[in-house]
């Protein structure tokens, strides 16, 4: 199995007028050339390009975003300007060594040569035809190749893959209710939005009688009753809930490693528990995998962590930061799709310029040293950071694997360290993991700023890169805990 190669002790422009309601009152003028933009008033501060924008944004798209977990704040969202290998620049030409790579996808680097050739080739000859084309079927042969899967259908988003994955395992069941995890997070769509990340912890109720937690207005509360949050690594939980229910679950739908909060991992057996679960009370396994697809592996946490599900769904990495996504397995599950009866399509699944993506993507990990590369940087990086909070005597835990790890700074009250939603967030010490994030930002240094997203390594990161990131993370830590 892959992760037997890794050791075993991981440490570790024009006057805008702002949107109704909008905070950004003051508007914002395009400076003459050569010039910095400026507030359009008497002796304000000089503005910087990233004002100018970001009034633009926000006057015409809610917050100034498309998504709302772009949105860090008035003053803090950043606007992009370009991005190449493991660096984006922002609109006032400042360069970051990028760890958040899009929330993972860009796994070879930003605009890397051999992707973007290779969709504009394939662009030429047109994109969305409706129809089965040549792209598509060489796509699908090496992603079922390199994960050992039966049959694959593509989508256009990991939220895509999720919701259609349930469909199927529904229909194949002839059951409606699925278990998932708190603090894992499956997309965007109201069958998933439950006990997220983004949930409160005081609002889920015992860890013995979960409550489920919308984690949005606007999702139907008869929702509700189809949806069983579990604590993850609860293996008394699980068994009970499936003794109790599993003549209604269609679905266990599970993240391999907590993708959404800091990368912590499944506890010994956990995975294969559910594996057993699912195949004693004719239950599907899903495994999301929209996050370590690709990733962490050739073939994913399948082949990292030597459990396969009955259904995966896939999306990020498999195209390199193109906007695709899968749902794969064993012909059993997937045949289940049958047209006129078990449905799922979408005008542009399989658009020529999202597959031709993808096989390049995927062709370069099977040429060339992607995973040996990004674990040698990873490992320095996980190493790195551990010995620095170490020797500052900061309280803390590095979790995960190279390609995603997560750094998790404690708030010295616990007495182990987290292996659930529930115990990270009584673990963390949210205000010094901002500081850190805030002063590496500062430095050039780009981890996202919620601890619970992972830190993302591309195959175009540097020693010198990583060098320059520990300098970083330990000039940061002396400044802020002075």
């Amino acid at each position: 199995m892959f992760k037997d190669k890794l050791p075993n002790d991981l440490p570790m422009e024009s006057l805008v007028k702002p949107a109704a309601g909008s905070m950004a009152t003051t508007p914002v003028a395009m400076a003459p050339a050569g010039e910095a933009p400026r507030i359009a008033m008497a002796n304000a501060r000089p503005a910087t390009q990233r004002d100018l924008w970001y009034a633009r944004a926000r006057a015409a798209m809610p917050w100034g975003v498309s998504s709302n977990f772009r949105y860090w704040g008035e003053d803090d969202t950043p606007v992009v300007a370009r991005g190449k290998g493991a660096y984006i620049w922002d609109v006032d030409g400042k360069r970051y060594i990028d760890y958040r790579l899009g929330f993972g996808p860009v796994i070879l680097g930003h605009a890397y040569d051999a992707v973007t050739q290779a969709v504009f080739e394939a662009m030429q000859d047109g994109n969305t035809f409706a129809l089965t084309n040549v792209y598509e079927i060489q796509a699908a042969e090496r992603l079922c190749r390199m994960t050992g899967a039966d049959k694959v259908r593509f989508t256009n988003s990991g939220s895509e893959s999720t919701m259609h994955a349930l469909r199927i395992a529904r229909a194949h069941t002839n059951r409606e209710r699925f278990i998932k995890f708190e603090g894992c997070y499956h997309g965007a769509h109201d069958n998933v939005m439950w006990s997220t990340p983004n949930s409160p912890v005081e609002a889920m109720g015992s860890r013995r009688s979960p409550i489920p937690v919308p984690t949005s207005s606007g999702i139907p509360n008869d929702m509700r009753r189809l949806v069983i949050p579990l604590p993850f690594n609860d293996f008394e939980m699980l068994e009970r809930t499936v003794r109790d229910h599993g003549h209604d679950i269609a679905a266990i739908l599970v993240e391999p490693m907590m993708g959404n909060m800091a990368s912590l991992m499944p506890a010994k057996g956990w995975l294969e528990f559910i594996r057993k679960l699912c195949d004693d009370y004719g239950i599907v396994m899903i495994m999301d995998e929209v996050k370590t697809g690709f990733r962490i592996a050739p073939g994913g946490a399948q082949q990292f962590f030597g459990v396969h599900a009955d259904l995966v769904t896939y999306a990020k990495a498999m195209g390199n930061g193109f906007p695709i996504g899968a749902i794969a397995g064993k012909e059993e599950f997937m045949m289940t799709i049958e047209p006129g009866a078990v449905g799922h399509g979408g005008t542009y699944c399989g658009n020529v310029v999202s597959v031709a993506a993808c096989d390049a993507t995927l062709r370069v990990m099977e040429e060339e040293p992607v995973f040996e590369t990004i674990n040698a940087r990873g490992l320095r990086l996980m190493a790195g950071i551990h010995d620095i909070l170490d020797r500052f005597g900061i309280p803390h835990v590095v979790t995960g694997v190279p390609a995603m790890f997560g750094v998790i700074i404690g708030n010295g009250e616990a007495d182990s360290p987290p292996r659930d939603y529930r115990t990270a967030n009584s673990y963390s010490d949210d205000e010094l993991s901002s500081a850190i994030c805030e002063g590496l930002r500062e430095r050039g240094v780009m981890p996202d700023p919620d601890y619970a997203e992972p830190w993302f390594l591309c195959y175009a990161l540097s020693e010198a890169d990583v060098d320059e990131t520990l300098q970083a993370y330990e000039d940061v830590v002396a400044s802020v805990i002075r």
